[in-house]
């Protein structure tokens, strides 16, 4: 009997067997699998890089599927994350730095680059116009200026050409009124005529800010020629420039300069078929004048 008590006690005192390791991973001394912890802890090193992927992997799938589109595009999407900087904290800061510094030209660069990181053209323009007034000599900055004002002068124009569809749906009819007694006869459609006025006073406008901005953009790449009269580009853009604002003396001049710069280039023969055809002489001659 005491043999058995003694045995019973012992053996209620021994500790209970481990479970064998060939059933499942060894559990980690603080809980949780090492791996997936491990596995978490890269995660967050490269979190960065990580939500980057996953905003423009979640952006394509979007325009996949032609989700986002109208108003509300992708261009909002990113602006929204805001995973590239930019956004109106730049501009607050820009704007508090010319306060302080209005003198200087890096508080007008800084709101430059926030206003064009927001696709503010205008005030793009704007801030780079207040900048090239400081740093008169930075071409680069002119060149950057005439290209805003090249892309506002072509958004000009894209809505001409929508106001120019507009008008002719307005007022559909006036196209086939005859002319002279009869169409003074029958007069015109007054519901036609009003909405057609409204937007001829559109169609003015907007054919007036599109000559202004192709205007002001041939006169920064003429700031950027006079500073750096050998480069061959500055030449060439300013004669594309030049030819959309309808100055052809502008244009020769500017792709005549460009190929005593760049002789040997590869569009030498097209470059010089445009010059003859810009030039004032190659304007045909009537045939009434050549007989006088």
């Amino acid at each position: 009997m005491a043999r058995a008590a003694v045995k019973a006690k012992a053996k209620a005192k021994a500790p209970a067997s481990p479970r064998s390791s060939s059933h499942g991973r060894r559990r980690h001394s603080s809980g949780g699998n090492p791996n997936q912890q491990l596995f978490f802890t890269r995660l967050r090193r490269q979190a960065k890089w990580v939500y980057v992927l996953l905003a423009v992997l979640f952006a394509i799938t979007f325009a996949f599927l032609g989700v986002g589109s109208g108003s509300g595009g992708l261009d909002q999407l990113f602006s929204g994350l805001n995973i590239f900087g930019g956004g109106g904290s730049s501009v607050s800061k820009a704007q508090s730095y010319i306060k302080k510094h209005p003198n200087e030209g890096k508080g007008y660069r800084d709101l430059a680059t926030a206003y064009e990181s927001k696709g503010d053209t205008a005030n793009a323009i704007s801030a780079l116009q207040q900048y090239t007034n400081v740093k008169r000599k930075d071409s680069a900055a002119w060149n950057e200026l005439a290209g805003l004002q090249m892309t506002q002068a072509q958004d000009y124009l894209t809505r001409y050409q929508a106001a120019y569809q507009s008008r002719q749906l307005a007022a559909p009819s006036q196209s086939f009124v005859p002319t002279g007694k009869l169409g003074t006869a029958l007069g015109q459609n007054k519901v036609e005529q009003t909405a057609a006025s409204r937007i001829d006073t559109q169609l003015t406008d907007l054919q007036q800010r599109t000559q202004l901005a192709y205007n002001n953009a041939l006169s920064s790449y003429d700031q950027v020629t006079q500073i750096t009269p050998k480069d061959s580009n500055a030449w060439f853009q300013l004669a594309q420039a030049a030819q959309q604002a309808g100055n052809t003396a502008q244009a020769v001049k500017g792709y005549k300069r460009y190929l005593a710069l760049n002789p040997d280039s590869s569009s030498k023969a097209q470059i010089q078929q445009l010059i003859q055809q810009l030039s004032p002489s190659s304007t045909p001659t009537p045939s009434s004048e050549k007989k006088k």
